[in-house]
């Protein structure tokens, strides 16, 4: 099977995952805290049981994305993370008490830790330019399983037969669903999907070879052709001299201009290179004003997007009467809402920075925060007007959650070191799992003092704004380092 023909089918099976991700969220948290109830768990086990999901992602993500730093090979870790999601949706099937229930959680989480690799992955397959627009399409897919999920709870609302010893029911049979679907993607994983090498550098002409790549092609090619032979010496004026000019700036590992006499210097440097961590410093790489802006943008808009989500339901449900049925639709409608923001920013990032996405999605993200503090804080009038309200709240708050997801990442993955993107994902994906788990805990707590609730999100994205503000001129991809600057690409490519 020749390269191209593997990549598509690599690309489809990370977006493969990332749907049946986007399905068991769909599946699983509409019926669990009823789940629960039969099993008679107290109330607080449903916050359990969500915060374990995301605390087993957010510990394995940092290992998983060392793991591929490492061997640089991701579908391994792909495999082995799956078989805990298919163990843990097992156990949420045989659910034979409230502790099965939340361990089932507990193991599922773990397998979220590869999107790590995932994106380490995807972040050193793409360039710096289709990089917002890759990504884009992939967390479009997790959007996708969102919209699926509720309707395959049509069908599994429906199950009450008995499975040998196990009780297939409305609440096990999510479970069991998504035991199947994860079994049928650990098959498509390994089949379709392919550890690839990465696309040669732009600059391979320059890349000065080492002794031991300068002896295997004398040995193939013993003697050079002489008319560019000849060209050279024209060019040149002398043959075998060196120009006198300064040579552009440092490119990298790929354009890496090295002077006469110093090939064995370069070798024993490529040695400690060999390994990604070898000169890696957790505190020179994160603790930098534009990571530490990208992290905080990741928590905070979690956080308050969690929080959210978390106070829309008991609104609808208090002051407009929604039911089940209505609360899907209006879940489904925001899910169609975010995959069409999700498809306009992979538009924009053609033509816009990722810095500018990230201040138009902080800026709606405010605009929405500031209408639900004036308006869904107390809210007042007939049904109507209270339906215009929350309409207008919600589509503000859904519209901005892609512009700054896809932007932060895309950002992060530029201004990070690419030899350890797994790590660096990891860690970013943890400080998202850090907001998932508190968002809920704090709207829950707060859900009588709206003012309180929605103030304190208010005062933390006015804070981020800030923050952007003044960093705003390092929210680029850095001209050294791992990533060449803009006049090292042009000289490339000249």
């Amino acid at each position: 099977m020749d390269y191209p023909r593997k990549k598509q089918l690599t690309k489809f099976t990370i977006g493969l995952l990332f749907l049946a991700g986007g399905i068991e969220y769909a599946v699983i948290l509409p019926t669990v805290w009823s789940y629960l109830q039969t099993l008679d768990a107290e109330p607080y086990f449903l916050g359990l049981a969500i915060s374990a999901f995301s605390f087993s992602g957010l510990i394995t993500g940092p290992l998983f994305g060392y793991w591929s730093d490492r061997t640089r090979q991701t579908k391994a870790i792909i495999l082995f993370a799956n078989l805990f999601q298919i163990a843990g949706n097992f156990m949420y099937f045989v659910g034979s008490s409230r502790w099965m229930v939340l361990s089932s959680r507990l193991v599922a989480g773990v397998g979220t830790g590869a999107g790590a690799s995932i994106f380490g992955y995807l972040t050193r397959a793409t360039t710096s330019q289709e990089r917002a627009t890759v990504f884009a399409a992939v967390m479009a897919c997790r959007q996708v399983g969102l919209l699926i999920g509720p309707a395959c709870n049509l069908f599994l609302r429906l199950f009450d037969f008995r499975l040998g010893p196990f009780i297939v029911s409305k609440y096990t049979s999510p479970g069991l669903f998504m035991c199947v679907v994860w079994l049928l993607i650990q098959f498509i994983v390994m089949t379709m999907y392919y550890d690839l090498p990465l696309s040669p550098p732009p600059c391979s002409e320059r890349v000065v070879p080492t002794s031991s790549d300068v002896l295997e092609e004398e040995e193939e090619e013993p003697l050079m052709r002489h008319e560019a032979g000849q060209e050279e010496v024209e060019e040149t004026g002398i043959y075998g001299s060196t120009s006198a000019e300064p040579r552009g700036p440092v490119l990298g590992d790929e354009c890496r201009y090295v002077p006469n006499g110093h090939l064995a210097d370069e070798e024993a440097a490529n040695v400690s290179e060999k390994s990604p961590f070898g000169n890696f410093s957790a505190w020179r790489e994160y603790l930098r004003e534009e990571v530490v802006v990208l992290l905080t943008a990741q928590f905070i808009t979690l956080f308050n997007q969690t929080a959210l989500e978390t106070m829309v339901t008991p609104i609808t449900q208090r002051y407009l009467n929604f039911g089940e049925l209505e609360n899907s639709l209006m879940y489904f409608l925001c899910g169609i809402e975010v995959i069409c923001g999700f498809f306009l920013v992979r538009c924009l990032s053609a033509r816009m920075k990722d810095r500018t996405i990230l201040v138009i999605g902080l800026v709606i993200c405010n605009v929405a925060c500031v209408w639900c503090l004036l308006f869904l804080a107390r809210p007042q009038g007939g049904f109507a007007v209270l339906l215009t309200e929350l309409v207008v709240g919600v589509f503000l708050q859904v519209l901005g959650l892609p512009f700054v997801a896809v932007s932060q990442v895309s950002l992060f993955s530029k201004v990070t070191a690419e030899r350890t993107q797994g790590f660096s994902q990891g860690l970013r994906r943890s400080v998202g799992g850090i907001a998932t788990i508190l968002g809920p805990l704090w709207a829950g707590s707060l859900m009588d003092n709206l003012y309180i609730m929605l103030g304190a999100m208010m005062v933390l994205l006015t804070l981020l704004m800030i923050m952007v503000g003044l960093s705003y001129g390092y929210l680029v991809e850095p001209a050294g380092g791992d990533v060449p600057s803009e006049a090292a690409q042009d000289e490339c490519s000249s």
